[in-house]
């Protein structure tokens, strides 16, 4: 089954293609003799399958506290992981020093690690013909630091100008281009090259005793040139500062039972951790997830139909090839409520006789892929969100969220919201703070009774951690209203 991406894709630079498909070949002198070798090494032991990551980053950070410049870092890395497959073992080893000598030695330790029974001969390699979702500069990596530090000021005024009550802003930017080339010895060739840049926006504000915040952030993967409209500075800027000042005013949250509405955008991040988690594939191998033996069965209203997509052009978390060198896809993982599958990569397709969605993900060439997600959300229904809100007699509207945790094994969530409203006969009235969502990820959705039109993905700022390892992901929905969820807070 096919969606429609919430964002077109562009046609292909062949000039583009070409210069960096050939990047660690001219600039680290590798060839495919070198890295036929290197996998004929990793196989020496035995083994099933292996596979080399190369990885050259450049990156740079600012970050503007007070109208002062405070941190700035500009920096290049590169490095080769080298992995290797027998039963459920899995052998890596990797290094910083990408000359054949080191890259041997490499994988004769991962071969070490991961020695099996049988040993598989390396295949000729073969490239495959990838999408292209989002620009590569021709001229390299620019580090000039004026224009970005330029937005990082413009926020700085901007929020400060929002009301006399803020009392202290700060703003960071990060950017980075990311080169990779994957080869396996099961003939997978890939190469890549990654953009990626992220504006936030932090603000406090005072009045008397009460000190609030607020906060803001945009970015994907494209360059400078995105941060206008919605992902403007002086837009982030004015959320930052509208958010702690509206915290100003707010009541403490009710507590107990009670009908909550999401609101579209960011708030899928509850979707992410609540239920994303749970449908990767090695949790479900393992049987450590609530998800685990599931497929086929309901667990969601019939109204609700999530995705992963990491083909969306210019998204954080979308990729023109995982980290496995497998070309990234849309993956169905609940249709009209029913579980349709897990999110995989080459060792879990493997092992679970399942096919590989393309989402092994890595956050460098020192950590070990594994199945991760990319940009996951919930599909548009055809509800108002007006008669949504209109629906609600007593309730919560949450409409951004900060921080939350989840228990992968039984799906039990804790999510605060950073942004939400009582909702009293129907209508919009005050402000709350303090309130927390409780739930149960498998069990929560099957309360989804009516689901918006108005699908919206974030605007570029999701980082997801796992067992030790983080990488940039998109979330997204529309409104939807749940009619029954634990709502913690301290008021009535």
């Amino acid at each position: 089954m096919s969606h429609a991406n919430p964002l077109p894709q562009s046609a292909k630079s062949t000039q583009s293609e070409n210069l960096n498909a050939r990047y660690f070949f001219t600039k680290f002198g590798v060839t495919n003799q070198l890295l036929e070798k290197c996998l004929a090494e990793a196989l020496s032991r035995g083994g099933e399958y292996a596979d080399l990551y190369f990885e050259s980053v450049t990156a740079i950070g600012l970050g503007v506290d007070e109208q002062i410049v405070k941190t700035a870092s500009q920096g290049t890395s590169a490095g080769c992981g080298i992995r290797v497959l027998s039963g459920e073992r899995t052998g890596y080893a990797y290094t910083d020093n990408l000359s054949p000598e080191r890259l041997l030695h490499a994988a004769r330790t991962a071969a070490l690690i991961a020695s099996g029974p049988a040993t598989h001969p390396v295949v000729g390699f073969v490239e495959p013909k990838l999408r292209d979702l989002y620009p590569v500069p021709l001229g390299g990596f620019d580090l000039d630091l004026a224009a970005r530090l330029e937005l990082l000021l413009k926020a700085d005024r901007t929020a400060r100008a929002y009301d006399p009550r803020i009392t202290q802003v700060r703003a960071g930017f990060s950017e980075e281009l990311r080169h990779i080339l994957i080869c396996g010895s099961d003939g997978a060739f890939a190469t890549d090259t990654q953009p990626l840049c992220r504006l936030n926006v932090f603000a406090l504000a005072k009045d008397g005793e009460l000190t609030t915040k607020g906060s803001a952030g945009g970015g994907g993967r494209a360059g400078l040139e995105q941060f206008t409209g919605t992902k403007s500075p002086e837009h982030l800027a004015t959320e930052a500062a509208r958010g702690a000042i509206l915290q100003l005013g707010a009541v403490t949250a009710p507590a107990g039972e009670m009908e909550v509405v999401l609101g579209p955008g960011w708030p899928g991040i509850l979707l992410h951790e609540a239920v994303g988690h749970g449908l990767e594939a090695d949790f479900n191998r393992k049987k450590t997830s609530a998800f685990a033996g599931l497929i086929g069965q309901s667990v969601a209203s019939s109204k609700v139909t999530v995705v992963d997509n990491g083909t969306i052009e210019g998204r954080r978390g979308s990729l023109n090839v995982d980290d496995e060198g497998s070309p990234t896809q849309e993956t169905v993982l609940i249709e009209n409520g029913i579980l349709k599958g897990y999110l995989t990569d080459k060792l879990s397709a493997r092992l679970m006789g399942g096919h590989n969605t393309g989402s092994g993900r890595r956050e460098s060439y020192q950590h070990i892929p594994m199945p991760r997600m990319t940009n996951t959300y919930m599909l548009a229904g055809e509800d108002s969100p007006e008669d949504i809100l209109k629906s609600v007699k007593r309730g919560l509207y949450a409409v951004n969220f900060g921080g939350g945790q989840v228990d992968i094994t039984n799906g039990k969530f804790v999510f605060s919201a950073s942004e939400a409203y009582l909702i009293e006969d129907g209508k919009i009235t005050a402000p709350v703070r303090d309130a927390t969502l409780i739930g149960n990820g498998p069990e929560a959705l099957k309360y989804v009774s009516m689901v918006g039109h108005d699908l919206k993905l974030d605007e570029g700022v999701g980082t997801c951690g796992k067992d030790g390892q983080s990488v940039p992901v998109g979330v997204g929905m529309p409104t939807i209203k749940l009619d029954k969820m634990t709502v913690g807070g301290t008021g009535r």
